[in-house]
C-alpha cells in the first residue's frame, strides 16, 4: 500500500472514516477536505469552497460565528444548508484540527435533523393511532410478559370489572372459575406458543369483578415466536350471548315436534331431532344426505325444486303438502314450508320445515267419505230434512223444498217465520221448542204450514239440537205431510164432537138463563181488568208503562209539592244490552229483561215504582228521596244488585246500568222536564264510563243536546257522502317498503272539520249504522285499490277492519263476495282484521264464517293481540295468517321488561304456529331496533308515516 504523506490527503482519508456527512476547513473557512457522505448531502463535493456558502441566509451568519469559535474548541449548533433550491436542518458538531496535521482548521459533522424529526412525528402518529384501535377495539385486548401483566384496552377491563393497575396486582386465576380450570388453559395455551403456533379457543369461561361469569372467545400469540419472554398478545371477544343465542336455536329446534331441516347444494347439511323421528333415521346418518332421498322419486323432486327455487330467487316462501319418502321406503304426506336463509345470496342454502300430515290426511278422506254417505242419504230421504240456526234454514234436502215449493237449491237462508202462515203460529211454536230444548227433550208437534204459494199443509216436525249442551244453537229438523192423517182425525173429531155439541146443547137449554148471564157479566169484568192491565203495564216484564209512570209521577209531584217535600226520578239504561240481544237472540234479551225487573223491584221499597219504558230503559220513582245522600244509596243497591251475573241457557251474562238522577223541584217542576233532565244525566253517566250515577246539572242540557245533534249528524253522514276512508302503511321490516295498507275511517262533519274515529264509532256500533257504513269502507278500500292500479301503482293488500257485531251480521260473507266480484279486485289483495274478543264469542260458528272468508281467497288477522282473552285450541284452528301486536307492549317497550317479555313470548308463539306478526304504534328507532332483534317481521306506526288521506297513500306507493 502507498503511503499517504500530504496534509490534506491524511485529512481526507480521515474523513472518510466517519459514517456521517464530514468536512474541514482551514483558518480562512476554505475547505480543505470533504468525504462522500458530505457531498451526498451537499449534492456535489464542497472541497475549495467557503464552508459559510453551503448556509443560507441568517444560519450563513450564525455558521460565520461559530467558524471563528470552532478554531478554539469544539463546538455544536443548528442550522439550514441550501442544497438543490432546498433548506436542510443540520446539526453541526466541529472541533479544531490537531496539531499533527499540519495546518490549522477545523473538522465539521453534519447531522440531518429533518429526517429524524419526519421519523420521529411518524412514530407518533403510528402510535396514537394504534392507542386509538386499541381504546375503541370491540374485544378485549391483553399485553403479558411472563409473570407480569403489561398492557389491557378498555374493553377488557369493562370485560372483568379491573382496571389495568388492578389485574396488574391480582392473582390471574381469579378471574377464572376455579384455579383448576386456570392451571388447564395456562398450560394448554403456553404449550401451543412454544411451539411457534397461535393458540385460540372457541368458548372459555372467565369470573366478571362482581361474581357472574361469561363465556369468551381467546386467541393468543407470541410477540416474537418461539420467545415467550418478549410477551404475548392475547385478544379475548365476549361470546355470552352468541353462545346462549346458540343455545336456545338449537333447543328449539331439537324440542320442536316439526321436522327442521338446513340444505345446500341439494343435500342435507343439518337436522333436528323432529326430522330423525319423522323419516326415521338415526342421529348422524342425515349428514350430507341428498335431498332427492326423502322423495318418492326424481319427478317429484323435480316438481317440488322447479316450484321452490323460482320463489327462492325472488325472496319468497314456498310451502305446499307433498309425498315423502322415510328411510324404509314408507310414504308419508307432509306439509313443507321452505325459504332461502339469505335472499341475495342462494349459496347460503334453505332451512325446510316439514310436518306429518298423513294422519290429517286418512282423517280428511274418511271425514269426505261419510260425507258424502250422509249426503245422499240426506237428499233421497222421504222425509223434508233441514239444518236450522238463529231462525234460518242453512241446508235443506230435496223433499223439504218439495214440501215448501222452492226450488232445488234455493232454500238456504230462508227464514223459520216464513214456513208458518201467521206470526201467532210461528211464536207458540218457538216457545215450545225453546222449553223442549232447555229441558233437553227432542221437539215433537203437528203444526200448520204454508208452503211458499201460500197453500197450508199440516207437518209432524221433530227436532233436536247438534249440541244439547247449548239448546239456542244449531238444530236439526225432520218434516212429514200428515194432511191426509190430520184430515181424517178431523173428520172423526168432528163427528164426535157433533154429537157432543148436540148433548151439550140440550143440556144447556135447560141450565137457565140466569147462570149464562152470569157467566157473561164475569166474564166482562175480567176481561175490562186485563185491557185496563195491558194499557197500563208493559206486557214482558209486568212492570207499569211510561203511562201509569206518567200517572203516578204527577200525582207524586202534587203530593210532595203539598207537603213540602221532595222526590227523586231515576233513569237506567242497560249498558251494552243491544250488543246481548244481537249476539245472543231476543229470547236470551227478554230473559235478561225480566231478570233486570225483578231484581229493581227487590233493591227499592214496597213504595217506590219500577216502570220500563221500552227497550232497555228503566225508571224509578223514589217519593221522599230528597238529599244527594239518600239517592246515592239507591243507585249503589242498584247496581250492586244487578252486578250478579245472571246465568241463561248456558251463558253467564253480566249487565250493569248507567242512572241519571233528578230530584224535584231543584231539578224540575212537572213530569216532561223531569223525565227530560233524568235522561240527560243518564247520557252523562254513560260518558263517565258507564255503571255509574250522575245528578243533573244545568250543563247537561247543551251536553245532551250536542250529542242527539252529533247523533243525529251522523244517521245522514253516510248518505251525504261525509266519510272518507284514510290508509296508514305497514312497513316490510326488512326491507323498510310498503307492505300493506291499513284502512281507517274518518268522518268529515261541515262544522267540526275532521273527526277521529273514537268519537263516532261507538255511536256507529250502538246504533247498528256500524253494519252499512262497515260494508261501504270495504266497498270504497276496494274501488281506490282497483283507480291505484288503473293509474299504474304497483297494488298492495289492504287491511281492513271487522267489528264484532259487522263480523257476526248474518250478511257479511255474501256482501264481500258481490263487493269482490263487481269491483273485480284479486282477493288476495283484501285483508280483514278482527279483534281476538269478537272472534272468540262464538266458537264454531266464527270458524265458519272465517273458513267461508279464507276460501274466497282473503287473508285473515287478529288485530290489538294480547288485549282480549284467546283459546289457543281456536287460535290453532282458526285460518288467520298474521297477528298485530297491540300497541299498549309497544309504547313503553324499552323501558318495560313485562312488555318485551310479552311481546318476545307473542313472536315465540307466532313461530310455532307459522303466523306472521305487525307490531303497531312504533314511534321511535329504539323500538324498532328491538322489534328486529325479536324478529317481527313487520311494523306500522308514526315513525314511518300517519293515517293519509287517498292522494298522500298514492304519492306513497309512488315513491
Amino acid at each position: 500500500m502507498d503511503r499517504i504523506t500530504s496534509k490534506p490527503a491524511i485529512i481526507s482519508a480521515a474523513l472518510d472514516l466517519v459514517a456521517a456527512p464530514a468536512c474541514a476547513c482551514d483558518v480562512s473557512g476554505r475547505i480543505i477536505a470533504a468525504n462522500a457522505a458530505m457531498a451526498d448531502l451537499a449534492g456535489e463535493s464542497p472541497a475549495g469552497r467557503p464552508l459559510l456558502d453551503l448556509f443560507t441566509g441568517r444560519a450563513a451568519r450564525q455558521a460565520a460565528v461559530e467558524l471563528r469559535r470552532a478554531m478554539r474548541g469544539e463546538r455544536r449548533w443548528r442550522g439550514l444548508l441550501a442544497v438543490n433550491g432546498e433548506q436542510v436542518t443540520v446539526e453541526v458538531r466541529s472541533r479544531p484540527l490537531p496539531r499533527d496535521a499540519g495546518t490549522l482548521g477545523a473538522s465539521f459533522v453534519f447531522t440531518d435533523v429533518g429526517a429524524y424529526e419526519r421519523g420521529q412525528e411518524a412514530l407518533r402518529t403510528s402510535l396514537c393511532e394504534q392507542k386509538a384501535i386499541l381504546d375503541h377495539a370491540p374485544v378485549g385486548i391483553l399485553f403479558t410478559k411472563p409473570g407480569l401483566l403489561k398492557e389491557c384496552n378498555p374493553r377488557l377491563s369493562e370485560m372483568v370489572g379491573f382496571s389495568a393497575a388492578e389485574l396488574a396486582r391480582r392473582d390471574p386465576a381469579e378471574m377464572f372459575t376455579s384455579r383448576a380450570a386456570f392451571e388447564a388453559f395456562r398450560d394448554e395455551a403456553f404449550a401451543a406458543l412454544a411451539e411457534g403456533a397461535i393458540f385460540e379457543k372457541a368458548e372459555v369461561q372467565f369470573r366478571h369483578r362482581d361474581g357472574s361469569l361469561f363465556w369468551a372467545r381467546v386467541r393468543a400469540s407470541a410477540v416474537v415466536p418461539s420467545r415467550r419472554e418478549d410477551g404475548t398478545i392475547w385478544i379475548v371477544e365476549d361470546v355470552s350471548e352468541r353462545r346462549q343465542a346458540r343455545r336456545e336455536l338449537l333447543a328449539l329446534m331439537n324440542n320442536s315436534s316439526l321436522a327442521i331441516m338446513f340444505t345446500r347444494e341439494k343435500r342435507i347439511r343439518r337436522c333436528n331431532a323432529g326430522f330423525l323421528a319423522m323419516f326415521g333415521y338415526e342421529p348422524g346418518e342425515c349428514e350430507d344426505l341428498p335431498v332427492q332421498r326423502l322423495h318418492p322419486s326424481q319427478d317429484d323432486f323435480d316438481r317440488i325444486a322447479g316450484a321452490a327455487y323460482p320463489l327462492f330467487e325472488q325472496g319468497r316462501t314456498y310451502q305446499a303438502e307433498a309425498q315423502l319418502a322415510k328411510k324404509d321406503g314408507t310414504l308419508i304426506w307432509g306439509k313443507m314450508i321452505g325459504y332461502p336463509v339469505n335472499p341475495d345470496d342462494p349459496s347460503h342454502g334453505y332451512v325446510w320445515i316439514a310436518e306429518d300430515r298423513t294422519r290429517q290426511r286418512r282423517d280428511e278422506q274418511s271425514l269426505r267419505v261419510a260425507l258424502q254417505e250422509n249426503q245422499a242419504i240426506f237428499d233421497t230421504a222421504v222425509l223434508g230434512i233441514a239444518v236450522v240456526e238463529h231462525g234460518h234454514t242453512l241446508h235443506g234436502n230435496r223433499k223439504m223444498e218439495e214440501l215448501f215449493g222452492y226450488a232445488p237449491g234455493t232454500m238456504r237462508g230462508v227464514p223459520v217465520r216464513s214456513l208458518y202462515p201467521d206470526a201467532e203460529l210461528w211464536q207458540a211454536a218457538r216457545l215450545d221448542t225453546a222449553r223442549d230444548f232447555a229441558a233437553g227433550r227432542v221437539s215433537v208437534s203437528e203444526r200448520l204450514l204454508a208452503r211458499r204459494d201460500g197453500v197450508t199443509f199440516w207437518g209432524r216436525l221433530s227436532g233436536r239440537p247438534f249440541d244439547l249442551d247449548h239448546p239456542g244453537g244449531r238444530s236439526l229438523w225432520l218434516v212429514d205431510d200428515v194432511t191426509a192423517q190430520h184430515e181424517a182425525s178431523d173428520a172423526v173429531r168432528r163427528a164426535r164432537d157433533e154429537l157432543e155439541l148436540r148433548v151439550d146443547a140440550r143440556t144447556a137449554e135447560l141450565a137457565g138463563a140466569n147462570a149464562l148471564l152470569q157467566d157473561e157479566i164475569v166474564e166482562r169484568r175480567q176481561a175490562e181488568a186485563r185491557v185496563h192491565h195491558m194499557a197500563y203495564h208493559d206486557s214482558l216484564t209486568g212492570l207499569p208503562n211510561r203511562a201509569l209512570l206518567a200517572d203516578r209521577l204527577e200525582h207524586a209531584i202534587l203530593a210532595a209539592r203539598r207537603a213540602g217535600a221532595c222526590l227523586a226520578v231515576m233513569f237506567l239504561d242497560l249498558d251494552r244490552f243491544k250488543t246481548i240481544n244481537d249476539s245472543l237472540g231476543h229470547a236470551t234479551g227478554d230473559f235478561l229483561l225480566k231478570e233486570v225487573a225483578s231484581r229493581l223491584c227487590r233493591a227499592v221499597r214496597a213504595s217506590d215504582t219500577v216502570a220500563r219504558l221500552g227497550g232497555d230503559e228503566f225508571v224509578v220513582l223514589v217519593p221522599g228521596a230528597g238529599s244527594r245522600d239518600e239517592c246515592s244509596q239507591v243507585g249503589d243497591k242498584i247496581i250492586e244488585a244487578l252486578a250478579a251475573p245472571v246465568r241463561f241457557e248456558g251463558h253467564s251474562l253480566h249487565i250493569s246500568p248507567s242512572i241519571g238522577i233528578c230530584v224535584f223541584p231543584d231539578d224540575g217542576g212537572d213530569v216532561d222536564i223531569l223525565m227530560r233532565h233524568a235522561d240527560a244525566a243518564m247520557y252523562q253517566a254513560k260518558a263517565a264510563g258507564r255503571n255509574n250515577y250522575q245528578f243533573f246539572t244545568e250543563r247537561m242540557n247543551g251536553a245532551a243536546a250536542r250529542h242527539f245533534a252529533l247523533e243525529s249528524n251522523l244517521r245522514q253522514a253516510l248518505a251525504k257522502g261525509e266519510f272518507e276512508p284514510f290508509y296508514q302503511p305497514i312497513m316490510d321490516m326488512g326491507t323498510r317498503r310498503v307492505h300493506a295498507l291499513e284502512v281507517l275511517l274518518r268522518w268529515r262533519h261541515p262544522e267540526r272539520g275532521l273527526v277521529l274515529p273514537d268519537d263516532f264509532i261507538p255511536m256507529l256500533e250502538e246504533s247498528g249504522m256500524i253494519v252499512p257504513v262497515g260494508e261501504w269502507v270495504i266497498r270504497r278500500a276496494c274501488e281506490q285499490s282497483m283507480a291505484w292500479q288503473r293509474a299504474g301503482v304497483a297494488p298492495v293488500p289492504l287491511a281492513i277492519n271487522l267489528s264484532a257485531r259487522q263480523f257476526m251480521h248474518r250478511t257479511l260473507v255474501a256482501s264481500i263476495k258481490r263487493i269482490v266480484d263487481e269491483t273485480g279486485i284479486d282477493p288476495a289483495l283484501v285483508e280483514f282484521e278482527i279483534t281476538e274478543t269478537a272472534l272468540m264469542q262464538h266458537g264454531e260458528q266464527t270458524l265458519d264464517i272465517l273458513d267461508q272468508i279464507n276460501r274466497m281467497g282473503m287473508r285473515l288477522s287478529i288485530d290489538d293481540f294480547g288485549t282480549g282473552y284467546s283459546s289457543l285450541a281456536y287460535l290453532k284452528r282458526f285460518p288467520v295468517r298474521k297477528i298485530k301486536i297491540d300497541r299498549v307492549f309497544i309504547r313503553e317497550l324499552e323501558a318495560s321488561s313485562e312488555d318485551r317479555a310479552i311481546v318476545a313470548a307473542v313472536m315465540a308463539l307466532a313461530n310455532s304456529l307459522q303466523l306472521q306478526v305487525v307490531a303497531e304504534g312504533v314511534e321511535t328507532e329504539e323500538q324498532l331496533a328491538l322489534l328486529r332483534d325479536y324478529g317481527c317481521q313487520y311494523v306500522q306506526g308514526w315513525l314511518f308515516a300517519r293515517a293519509l288521506d287517498a292522494d298522500a297513500a298514492q304519492a306513497l306507493l309512488v315513491r
